[in-house]
């Protein structure tokens, strides 16, 4: 087994009105206290390549609900002092989560230039806020963009985020993105 903390399980889903649609699953399972190392153990980043990040607000809570906690959250995600020789290409921001498509430097790990960036747009949101704790949750999901994989698509996919969850019509009417091709 590749890591001692993980345990195999097998079993068995039903996925239909046939008895051959039964098929039986092997399943990895971390440890729920593992606090999400299994995550970072496969991490690969490589300099120059393009990453869409998902960042998630502590707890889920819709901190962004707040214009002010909002407004002072967008001022960071473009902030070169924060990004390094990182690129941001595009961003949104929605109540409880954070879309970021990111260029890597060649100087700064990704989870440095997320640290960075989640650390510093917290300390801000807290101050316009009025509040204290944490903003942001510990982890974040990254998906390295391949080759074939359009990066102008998948902009577009992360600034319409408000439009598919129907808090606007009209991504005109959202303030909280931004894409370099705009």
């Amino acid at each position: 087994m590749p890591f001692p903390d993980m345990a195999l399980q097998l079993r068995t889903t039903y996925r239909g009105p046939w008895p051959r649609n039964n098929v039986a699953m092997a399943t990895l399972t971390y440890p729920r206290n593992n606090d999400h190392a299994a995550l970072r153990r496969g991490r690969m980043q490589l300099a120059g390549q393009i990453y869409h990040l998902t960042i998630t607000t502590h707890m889920r809570t819709p901190v962004f609900r707040d214009f002010d906690g909002a407004c002072a959250a967008s001022r960071t995600f473009e902030n070169q002092a924060f990004l390094g020789d990182a690129m941001m290409l595009a961003w949104v921001l929605m109540p409880d989560h954070a879309h970021w498509l990111l260029q890597l430097g060649g100087s700064d790990s990704l989870s440095a230039v997320v640290s960075r960036l989640k650390s510093a747009s917290g300390r801000c949101v807290n101050l316009a806020m009025g509040t204290q704790g944490p903003t942001w949750s510990r982890a974040f999901h990254d998906h390295a963009l391949r080759d074939d994989e359009g990066v102008a698509s998948t902009a577009r996919y992360i600034v319409a985020n408000p439009l598919r969850a129907g808090l606007v019509e009209r991504l005109a009417n959202y303030p909280f993105w931004n894409s370099i091709w705009l």
